[in-house]
């Protein structure tokens, strides 16, 4: 394989994979932006519409219109932020943890029933690779 070839199936392999992982959740009706916005609030807490939209690369009316329908499904409350009553901080609710924990649960799932399809050779492989493609994430 040419090394030309290489970046580009391994990136085609990788934007595969994620849209498979992407597809395991709980509920087919939220949009990959609203479940990155559940996981962010449930990893790290409250947040505010501009740090949210921030974080997510959009701007605050689109993150609101995100936040809106994640509050119409009940996994999402707005309330005082404990600082400052003035600002609104958008918080998860228990349905929402609920959501992104059974949605981390059946891509696990998921995920372990193709890892154990693969031959020791191939496990191996791929746990020697997933360094790599972390460090490449996170560069």
């Amino acid at each position: 394989m040419s090394e030309e070839v290489i970046p580009h199936e391994l990136r085609l392999a990788i934007m595969r994979l994620a849209r498979r992982l992407r597809a395991q959740k709980a509920d087919d009706t939220i949009s990959d932006s609203q479940m990155s916005v559940l996981a962010k609030l449930h990893h790290e807490g409250a947040h505010t519409i501009g740090q949210l939209s921030e974080g997510e690369k959009v701007t605050p009316p689109s993150m609101n219109r995100t936040v809106n329908s994640l509050e119409t499904a009940g996994y999402v409350a707005r309330g005082a932020a404990p600082d400052d009553g003035r600002k609104v901080v958008v918080t998860i609710t228990a349905a929402g943890t609920e959501f992104v924990q059974q949605t981390q649960s059946r891509r696990d799932a998921w995920f372990v029933s193709r890892l154990e399809q693969l031959t020791p050779d191939q496990r191996t492989t791929l746990d020697a690779a997933a360094s790599v493609i972390r460090e490449l994430a996170d560069s």
